[in-house]
């Protein structure tokens, strides 16, 4: 379950919220994120199955993440798989922020 970007979607509040059906930390996660993102986040926009995977997807994840939108596009099973990692800017900031990202990389 580790994601284009390399985080872990099984970490994801989304993704439990929705594995778990847990609306509680639907509302949870709905509010710390609009909040952070200062957009109109709402529980029901709550529900994700990870982003290499069929099924729902956030609506950020889905179709305005920007690392996964680009590993579509190349064909790669990861970031870890495209040869422009150690540079790209597109995954840069997840991978300076949480160095796990680029560990789950390297190993996938």
């Amino acid at each position: 379950m580790i994601a284009y970007c390399g985080l872990n979607c099984e970490k994801c509040d989304a993704y439990l919220a929705t594995i778990h059906d847990d609306q509680v930390l639907r509302e949870k996660t709905a509010k710390l994120w609009a909040e952070l993102n200062q957009a109109p986040i709402l529980p029901e926009h709550i529900n994700c199955q990870g982003c290499r995977v069929e099924g729902v997807k956030t609506v950020f994840c889905d179709s305005l993440c920007e690392i996964r939108q680009c590993a579509l596009k190349k064909g790669v099973a990861t970031c870890g798989d495209c040869p422009e990692l150690e540079n790209c800017q597109i995954v840069g900031a997840v991978i300076s922020n949480n160095p796990e990202a680029l560990e789950n990389l390297k190993r996938n």
